[in-house]
């Protein structure tokens, strides 16, 4: 799967996603990091034929009137630490 992390989520997933043999991006990479505008992210996202992988409430609105991006995983932790995401998939 091709996916792009937004800065809402940490590095070390799309780290963890390349690990489990993904082809996974985080905005970190892109040219304007975690500055990049979500017009931009999802620009980004199309070209390169990758799922956006967000908390970010802003894709699901963009997704829901507009179908931008075309594809989208919403990522919903409650109140999750990173620590304890990244051991849970350790032991996945």
């Amino acid at each position: 799967m091709k996916l792009l992390v937004d800065a809402q989520l940490p590095r070390r997933l799309a780290d963890w996603l390349t690990q489990q043999d993904h082809d996974a991006l985080h905005t970190l990479d892109l040219s304007r990091a975690n500055r990049s505008s979500d017009i931009a992210v999802i620009r980004r996202a199309e070209a390169d034929g990758r799922t956006v992988a967000t908390e970010d409430a802003d894709f699901v609105d963009s997704f829901q009137l507009r179908n931008e991006p075309s594809s989208l995983l919403m990522v919903s932790t409650g109140n999750t630490a990173n620590e304890a995401l990244v051991r849970f998939g350790k032991s996945t």
